[in-house]
């Protein structure tokens, strides 16, 4: 835990600042779309795979490759002289999230009981917002400060410095005690054969894949272009979106636990779909904002949203996959990023330009709603009867 907080203090105070970063080095608006569209080309694969070697030859294993991908990446952001260099960056720096995201997701529920897995993901990800109150205002301060260079620099050393930890961890017999399997084409293909059966199911799984992929289209259609509207549409300085992304990032910090009680309790859709609602409602907030206040407001409507909706989810995928399988489906969900998603970033640039920069959150804002509605009617089964309502499980080894 402690090396996936300083890893992603360091990924917050990267990406969360890299429209801005493409922007200082010469990218326009479409420039950047094509950045974020081409990059997700890296989770449209390497997440399922991830997720498969995680469940092969280990969790710590899995996580120390992701973070040497990390560190190239992290250099590269530094190092890069213009804004398509990036796009090579970027895409190294996704394997390490591939490889990380479906391997941390799985450690977790592996060392938890079903009845209590909501509370549990809710704290853990208590825990890890710390990386949001710290990483945005430290990396906001460096950049208006020093310069977007100098942040980058700052964030590789970081970076490193947790990847070491965990390189160290999975090589240690005192950390790494998880099986150790080869892993096989065969293995893959009974992986995939068997999730693919989930998905077409039409129950609880496949509610949740179109559910994931449509969430996914809509917040990448303005996800990339939040930190400039900000700054150009709403006047926020580089300090104040940093401090923005903070607030929401304590909000879930004190709303994860709440959440996650809230999953175990009342079932998991209850908080997925509230979830929804209230993105759809910061959205109508944010989009005509004009003080930092209203900023403010939104993105703690926001972190409110996010912690109902995390540990509810996360905790409905362990729930629905037989156990040895968690990485590769917290992987192929998790895909939907890049498969279902592709052209978001490019079609939401496309939208700012062509018709006005409110028009991209309008279509997200609109988008998590039908998605709370549908998830509140279909992801509603009996908390008894999760784990054996879809019949592809059964006969699993």
């Amino acid at each position: 835990m402690g090396a996936m907080i300083l890893a992603n203090i360091s990924s917050m105070m990267s990406f969360g600042y890299i429209s801005l970063y493409l922007a200082d080095l010469g990218a326009g608006g479409s420039d950047i779309g094509t950045v974020f569209t081409i990059t997700s080309l890296v989770p449209l694969v390497l997440q399922i795979v991830g997720g498969w070697l995680s469940d092969s030859i280990g969790r710590l294993k899995t996580i120390a490759i992701g973070s040497v991908a990390g560190v190239i990446g992290a250099i590269g952001l530094w190092l890069a002289p213009s804004w398509e260099w990036t796009i090579l960056a970027i895409g190294i720096g996704s394997i390490s999230m591939a490889l990380v995201g479906p391997s941390f997701s799985s450690f977790i529920a592996d060392q938890t009981e079903e009845e209590n897995r909501g509370k549990v993901f809710g704290i853990t990800q208590s825990l890890y917002q710390v990386v949001g109150v710290v990483g945005p205002p430290v990396g906001g301060y460096i950049a208006q400060n020093y310069s977007y260079k100098s942040m980058y620099f700052v964030s590789m050393l970081l970076y490193s410095v947790a990847a070491i930890v965990r390189i160290w961890m999975a090589n240690s017999l005192k950390f790494n005690t998880e099986n150790n399997e080869k892993p096989t084409v065969q293995s893959f293909k009974k992986s995939i054969k068997t999730l693919v059966g989930l998905i077409l199911s039409g129950g609880v799984v496949t509610w949740m894949f179109l559910a994931d992929g449509t969430s996914d289209i809509a917040i990448r259609l303005s996800d990339s272009l939040s930190t400039i509207f900000q700054q150009e549409i709403g006047g926020q300085s580089i300090q104040e979106i940093g401090l923005l992304t903070s607030i929401q990032a304590v909000v879930m910090m004190i709303f994860n636990i709440p959440g996650g009680w809230l999953s175990d309790k009342f079932g998991e859709r209850v908080g997925i779909s509230i979830g929804f609602f209230l993105f759809a409602t910061c959205f109508f907030i944010f989009i005509p904002a004009t003080e930092f206040w209203q900023y403010a407001l939104a993105w703690i409507i926001s972190g409110i949203g996010a912690s109902l909706l995390m540990p509810a989810y996360e905790s409905l995928i362990s729930k629905m996959v037989p156990e040895k399988m968690r990485g590769i489906a917290f992987g192929f969900f998790r895909s939907t990023l890049g498969i279902i998603s592709f052209p978001a970033p490019l079609i939401g640039a496309a939208l700012w330009e062509r018709y006005s920069p409110q028009t991209p959150f309008l279509f997200t804002a609109y988008m998590m709603i039908v998605v709370g509605i549908v998830s509140w009617f279909k992801l509603n089964i009996p908390k008894n009867g999760i784990g054996q309502s879809e019949s592809p499980l059964d006969g699993v080894s």
